[in-house]
């Protein structure tokens, strides 16, 4: 496990004073001196489970395992990262493009256009030493160094099942503070599970999405109120058109104090009258959904047809 300490570093002809992961001497050759890692070498190269790619200097989430591909180049490749957590610059060289980690400025690789790999013709050319992966489920590490406050800050995950998961993306996307929202699945028993198999009602799982949020900008309390007036949670088994028992209304949470937070909600909800569907379960696995219902509506330039904002609290 890496430890903190207090550095004082000269890169890119800026100094300074924070609080960051002490770095191997490796990775000091690609972060801070803007080496590369030798090709095929990486130990994130071919890794394929869920979860969020962060700095390894500061632990600023960079990028979610839905946007990782196989581009064959040597190193991982992502064709988009999380919101407002890379910055581009031109190279040293003058001719490409790089990519540093936008709080603590740290050199991650080089981004390439126009090559044809996925939909979004762009991809991230990450080295493996510049990060570091933490797995759907386990908590991420406070930000070190977080240029938002004069102190690290944690970065908030919530996970809402609420009907169709391209409308609950598309709509806690918008909200402020949201730095990622990913569609999955979660809750049931297989593992690896695809949306054919989910549809069959043979995994137990439901549809459900991924919020990574700054706490500074939004609060858990804050996301769980607009999750419940963007979403009928009195239906059972169904949202609008949407029938099954993958559509059922949940919320998953991580911690005690989130599970708190969605039961007083939910009492305020029945207090007014509502007959609440939704049920409270303990985060576990989520699985990331197939590439094409990620940003579905923003990829079809549409719409939600089932999902809408209702003022009930």
């Amino acid at each position: 496990m890496k430890i903190l300490l207090i550095i004082t570093i000269i890169a890119g002809g800026l100094m300074a004073d924070t609080q960051y992961n002490e770095l191997s001497k490796e990775e000091e050759h690609v972060i801070v001196r803007k080496g590369t890692e030798r090709p095929w070498s990486g130990d994130l190269l071919n890794n394929k489970k869920t979860g969020t790619y962060i700095c390894a200097r500061c632990n600023a989430p960079l990028y979610s395992s839905a946007d990782k591909f196989d581009s064959h180049c040597g190193w991982p490749s992502y064709d988009d990262e999380i919101k407002g957590a890379v910055n581009r610059q031109t190279d040293a060289d003058g001719r490409r493009t790089e990519i540093l980690c936008a709080n603590c400025g740290g050199h991650l690789g080089h981004v390439f256009l126009g090559e044809g790999f996925t939909a979004k013709n762009t991809r991230h050319c990450v080295n493996s030493l510049s990060m570091n992966f933490i797995e759907d489920g386990q908590p991420l590490p406070p930000i070190l160094g977080d240029k938002s406050s004069d102190a690290a800050a944690n970065t908030g995950v919530a996970i809402f099942a609420g009907g169709c998961f391209w409308g609950v993306e598309y709509l806690l996307e918008k909200q402020p503070g949201v730095i990622d929202v990913v569609s999955g699945y979660t809750g049931g028993h297989k593992d690896n599970p695809t949306y054919r198999e989910v549809c069959g009602h043979s995994t137990g799982h439901v549809e459900a999405v991924k919020v990574t949020f700054d706490p500074q900008k939004a609060t858990y309390e804050s996301l769980a109120r607009f999750f419940f007036e963007i979403h009928d949670p009195t239906q059972v088994d169904r949202q609008g058109p949407d029938i099954g028992e993958q559509y059922r209304s949940v919320v998953f949470y991580e911690n005690e104090a989130q599970k708190q937070v969605a039961q007083k909600l939910i009492d305020k909800l029945k207090e007014k009258g509502y007959k609440i569907a939704t049920k409270l379960q303990p985060a576990t696995t989520f699985w990331v959904a197939e590439d094409y219902h990620q940003d579905y509506y923003d990829k079809k330039g549409t719409q939600p047809y089932c999902h809408a904002y209702t003022r009930r609290f």
